[in-house]
């Protein structure tokens, strides 16, 4: 029997799949419930929609499971998630393969928006620091947690529409802490949210997205891989990264299994890395598939 404190959950990319996502969620609560334990804390880490059958509901299911939740539920911000906020606000127009638009029709839409742009671009919970994309090597965990909290001010100011038509770009390509506002704030963001691979000395590659290894000669590896990794001191928590897949390591969990393309949506209970999962139809062909 385990002691009487709360679980804390991790749950990949949602990517719009309802279905699924009640499934798992329900899944989590009995399974607590089973083991005489209180209400776990449910982390979800980031793109919440889009691809999959049902964003909308998606998106209503988790902002109620989080409202109602006292603190115990969130999510942080994926590069969707972004997507979704400059797409409504006319920034970025939407693509041959997004499934937005009953969101953006929606009867509920401006407090599902404004519900999104308030949530966090990292947490920290129980010694594990979770985020979408990836975590630069020269940050520490705190740093993390600092810069992550640069994104939500402006995320969350009257200028924020501002800010996310700034937000998108490659460049700066790696960090430095001289770096001041649009360009500061966009290299945070692209790390957060877009990241894979990298360089030895940090500097971020955007164009490799369909494979989980590269060429060595390219200079480029994993961003977790990266030897001196300054957060290598806990438990980095992350999804984005499909064609990696599912990684459960002393310090590492990656949580991208693939639900919109036919693989699991996967949960795991940090304490003791242990692992929900539910099988999901093949809502989109993995061949071609778009990340920003």
């Amino acid at each position: 029997m385990r002691t009487t404190s709360p679980g804390i959950y991790v749950i990949g990319d949602l990517q719009g799949c309802h279905a699924e996502t009640v499934t798992l969620v329900e899944g989590i609560f009995a399974r607590e419930h089973d083991l005489g334990q209180p209400p776990p804390s449910i982390l979800f880490c980031g793109d919440l929609i889009n691809r999959g059958p049902d964003s909308l509901s998606t998106l209503r299911y988790v902002q109620a499971l989080s409202q109602g939740s006292g603190g115990r539920i969130d999510a942080v911000l994926g590069n969707h998630d972004l997507h979704l906020l400059a797409v409504a606000n006319g920034i970025r127009p939407e693509s041959g393969s997004d499934t937005l638009d009953t969101i953006l029709a929606a009867p509920d839409r401006e407090a599902l928006l404004h519900w999104l742009r308030h949530r966090p671009m990292a947490l920290f919970a129980g010694g594990n620091l979770l985020v979408h994309g990836g975590v630069l090597p020269q940050w520490t965990a705190q740093q993390t947690m600092a810069l992550a909290g640069e994104v939500e001010a402006a995320l969350r100011s009257d200028g924020w529409t501002g800010f996310l038509a700034e937000m998108y770009g490659n460049l700066p390509d790696r960090w430095d802490d001289d770096l001041r506002g649009a360009a500061r704030l966009r290299c945070i963001v692209n790390a957060l949210t877009r990241m894979r691979f990298c360089t030895a000395d940090g500097v971020m590659d955007f164009k490799l997205k369909e494979s989980a290894t590269v060429d060595p000669a390219t200079g480029l590896m994993p961003w977790f891989a990266v030897p001196g990794r300054r957060t290598a001191d806990v438990t980095v928590v992350f999804g984005h990264w499909s064609a990696l897949g599912l990684r459960i390591e002393p310090n590492l969990v990656a949580l991208d299994s693939g639900c919109v393309w036919g693989g699991q949506l996967s949960a795991v209970r940090l304490d003791d890395k242990s692992l929900l999962q539910v099988q999901c139809p093949e809502f989109r062909k993995a061949a071609g598939k778009e990340n920003r």
